[in-house]
């Protein structure tokens, strides 16, 4: 079947509504991500679906969309409280833990392959980086949770390793384009990658909190749509300038996810659907990308270099990043096994692709196999291992309501009923704008006999009746003091 306007719109839902379908059996252990890979392999021109797919541009645009998409869901969702104490190791795991991977996986591939040393590093670079933030899945479907710190390691690992895997693949196609490069342009297009895009990064991220409390739209339902926009310019313009555009999103998503703006809670979900819808359309995508049987001389040297790097480059990467921390050697064995492949190799093989190197549907096939077969081993026995390691906790999970879902973390013991009088400085202020103590929550609003839910936009007014909770009466004294300072 050749896609045509006619038909995508009813191949592209069904495929969709297929694969939400099928990710209902991650709770077998069977990783999501390999089952949306498998129906759009199944629904490629080698499959039962017969789609003759194979636009390289299409793929890489929708790659590198996703990947936005997800990174800033990711930076939403990271809280600098619970990364505080695994920062410095999570960063060396995201950086060095990548360059030795990618090092140590190219020299083993030029030592046995006919690929150069260049191809090698170029290769052993594409699959560095790691896709942790996939067995969580897994996880909650088995009602399972980590000890100690290796969760919010695991999950700084996996939301920013992909900038470092990018760069060290642009790196090296860089070099192999080029007839003769100097040394100087290498270090130039180093440091413009990091000096510009962590930077930008940063810049952005106040500034997405700035717009979002000042823009003041009249339709809720747009606060999304800017933010989805203000995500991809952050990415477009850092890489227009040069840096690190993947960087630059996962800051600035980090920033702004720490910080307090305009319908937060609604739009941290909204982009958590959004990075769910990305991840199935782009691993539907690929699947329809390759062809099953171009894999199958790939299959022999795949084995040798997945069980190597599962075996040897990702341990000797673990081992010496977290070399002086303070995990345990069960902590980096099981860290060491988490770091199974995803996604982002086999994007970022598409590069290399579109950049029409030689060698380069090898490399994609090789990649593509190599994340499927890590995904396949070590995301369907991750739970077993942390149980064979003794670092899984049960976690008591039970359905709750949608009140439940959206107050239970914000819900305080003690409970006052607060008017804003005459010469109040909260009159004529967005809640966002005050700054409220983390202690505090204002969780109703009376105004003319009317009652509402305040959310960041909410300007209050003299004469406002406020129900406010707070975590002791010596907090909500001092709060009614800020409320009305005359009395």
């Amino acid at each position: 079947m050749v896609l045509t306007l006619e038909n995508i719109l009813l191949v592209g839902s069904f495929l969709l509504i297929l694969s939400v379908f099928f990710s209902k059996s991650s709770k077998y252990g069977i990783p999501t991500v390999v089952l949306f890979l498998l129906v759009g392999m199944l629904a490629g021109a080698d499959g039962i679906g017969k789609i003759n797919f194979f636009d390289i541009h299409i793929s890489k645009f929708i790659g590198t969309l996703a990947l936005i998409l997800i990174l800033f869901s990711g930076g939403l969702d990271t809280r600098f409280s619970d990364i505080r104490s695994v920062l410095l190791p999570g960063a060396l795991l995201s950086t060095l833990g990548v360059l030795v991977t990618a090092v140590a996986t190219g020299l083993f591939i030029w030592s046995i392959t006919h690929l150069s040393l260049l191809e090698g590093l170029l290769l052993g670079s594409i699959i560095s980086s790691t896709d942790a933030a996939s067995v969580f899945t897994i996880f909650r479907a088995k009602n399972t949770g980590l000890k100690g710190r290796i969760r919010p390691l695991l999950e700084l690992e996996s939301g920013s390793n992909d900038p470092m895997a990018y760069f060290l693949t642009i790196f090296f196609i860089f070099i192999l384009k080029s007839e003769s490069v100097s040394i100087g342009k290498l270090v130039l297009f180093f440091c413009k990658q990091f000096l510009l895009g962590i930077p930008f990064g940063i810049l952005m991220g106040f500034a997405i909190v700035r717009i979002l409390n000042r823009i003041h739209l009249n339709s809720d339902g747009l606060y999304s749509v800017i933010l989805i926009a203000l995500a991809v310019f952050t990415f477009a313009f850092s890489d227009f300038i040069g840096g690190n555009g993947y960087l630059s999103v996962y800051i600035a998503a980090c920033i702004a996810g720490n910080r307090e703006f305009v319908h937060k809670r609604s739009l941290t979900k909204h982009f958590d659907g959004q990075a769910w819808l990305m991840q199935v359309i782009m691993f539907l995508t690929l699947g329809l990308l390759v062809y099953p049987r171009q894999l199958i001389p790939v299959i022999p040297l795949g084995l040798i270099l997945s069980f190597f790097i599962i075996l040897v480059a990702r341990p000797l990467a673990v081992f010496i990043s977290l070399a002086f921390s303070k995990f345990n050697i069960r902590s980096k064995l099981f860290v060491s096994w988490v770091g199974l492949r995803g996604a982002v190799p086999v994007i970022l093989s598409i590069y290399v692709l579109d950049a029409k190197l030689e060698n380069g549907t090898f490399v994609f096939n090789l990649v593509f196999f190599i994340s499927l077969l890590s995904v396949l081993i070590q995301g369907s026995t991750i739970s077993w291992f942390a149980s064979f390691l003794g670092l899984s906790v049960p976690v008591t999970l039970r359905k709750k309501t949608a009140i439940e879902t959206e107050f239970i973390t914000t819900i305080k013991p003690f409970r006052a009923e607060l008017e804003i009088r005459n010469g109040s400085p909260f009159s004529n202020k967005s809640l966002v704008s005050l700054s409220l103590p983390k202690e505090v929550l204002i969780s109703m609003v009376t105004r003319d006999d009317i009652l509402f839910v305040p959310d960041g936009a909410t300007t209050f007014q003299e004469g406002d009746h406020l129900t406010v909770m707070a975590d002791s009466e010596e907090i909500m004294d001092k709060f009614r003091k800020m409320i009305n300072p005359a009395t």
